[in-house]
């Protein structure tokens, strides 16, 4: 379907710097990057085949296409042993995730089927139609021991392929089955498809939702997280869904000093405007893979800004590009991430925004009750 809004801002809204050419057709990564598993390093080479000599033109290279492979897995839901995370388990439907954000820390997984972190992670997508029908067997098992699911963790549930699969869709009819609870991130305005569902699980107590927004810069988010929905539809998703009576907060992931620090306060105000009822943040982390990628996506996309914004990286991970022990730690330990962690409370403080993220639990987790024939005539003749 043609688009037919701008995407991109006025070029007097523009930040100073080189405005990105298009023909990577709306992806993050800018290489297909080679994984730590592979045996071999890819070098982009000019090979003087890009110039149309009869016009003298550039000639864009085709589009890249999204392609989807479907997995069949035994299992769907993940347990996770991470002193890190706040859940203990998470259902991911779909591997790699066409949003192409390209901070994203997902991205090194891809490494593990030999392909790229890089372009080959926002294009080269797995998508699980089984998710459903497993997740019924998994719950259903007498040895199952309920508690909150976590989805959106390593993939966003709502990305473009979501609506035409309806894998989230059919997953959250079964929670609802069993009275489930689930917690929901997401970077789509997919999200509000679902609120017929999502409504009356709140009633219930059975469902948070949060919708991260990195930047309210348009310019910004296009060109950091491509595929995602705008900040305005996120902002408006909010909205409607805490007016549906669903828990809803905002994820601010991640605050990247130097590059989206600034909005901290602004952006904390408008989410209060929207219905929010509580805010996160996390740091940016750039594990394995995506330090390179990042690196190079920045000094391409702001080249004035590159040396600055990896200079706080470092100063936040302990001198190093990555540290979980310094980027992921329980208080911030660098000057820098203690500013920001004083700025994110002080302007939810002032605005009356919680910063407590609720917690769910499994109390009124049920296993539906099987019909049997027997029953079934018991219930005519009764």
């Amino acid at each position: 379907m043609a688009r037919t809004r701008p995407l991109l801002p006025k070029p007097c809204d523009r930040p100073q710097g080189p405005i990105l050419p298009r023909r990577d057709g709306g992806r993050g990564a800018r290489s297909n990057l080679a994984g730590r598993y592979e045996p071999f390093q890819r070098s982009a080479v000019d090979d003087g085949w890009t110039v149309n000599d009869c016009e003298g033109s550039e000639e864009p290279p085709p589009p890249l296409r999204t392609s989807m492979t479907v997995e069949r897995p035994k299992s769907i839901i993940n347990y996770v042993d991470s002193p890190f995370v706040s859940f203990d388990r998470s259902i991911n439907p779909y591997r790699g995730c066409e949003h192409g954000c390209i901070y994203c820390f997902a991205r090194p997984t891809h490494a593990y089927y030999g392909l790229s972190p890089g372009l080959d992670f926002e294009q080269k997508l797995f998508a699980k139609p089984d998710a459903a029908d497993l997740l019924r067997k998994e719950l259903s098992a007498r040895k199952y021991k309920p508690a909150p699911i976590a989805i959106g963790t390593n993939t966003d549930p709502y990305q473009p392929a979501e609506r035409s699969y309806q894998i989230m869709r059919g997953i959250l009819k079964v929670l609802t089955e069993f009275n489930h609870p689930v917690s929901i991130l997401t970077k789509s305005a997919l999200i509000e498809r679902d609120v017929d569902l999502l409504a009356p699980m709140a009633e219930k107590g059975l469902v948070k939702a949060m919708v991260s927004i990195t930047s309210l810069d348009r310019y910004l988010s296009r060109t950091m997280e491509p595929r995602a929905s705008t900040p305005e539809k996120r902002l408006k998703a909010v909205t409607h869904l805490a007016q549906a009576g669903i828990p809803t907060g905002v994820m601010t992931a991640p605050v990247i000093p130097g590059l989206n620090d600034h909005e901290i306060e602004g952006l904390v105000e408008v989410i209060k405007q929207a219905g929010a009822q509580f805010a996160g943040y996390t740091i940016v982390r750039l594990p394995l893979e995506v330090a390179g990628l990042f690196q190079e996506w920045l000094e391409t996309a702001f080249p004035d800004r590159a040396r600055r914004v990896l200079n706080h990286i470092r100063d936040m991970n302990g001198g190093r590009i990555y540290d979980p022990k310094w980027s992921r730690a329980e208080e911030p330990r660098s000057t820098v991430a203690k500013l920001i962690d004083q700025r994110f409370t002080a302007a939810c403080r002032r605005h009356n925004l919680s910063t407590d993220i609720p917690i769910l639990n499994a109390a009124g987790f049920q296993r539906p009750v099987e019909k049997t024939p027997q029953l079934s005539l018991f219930s005519e003749s009764d």
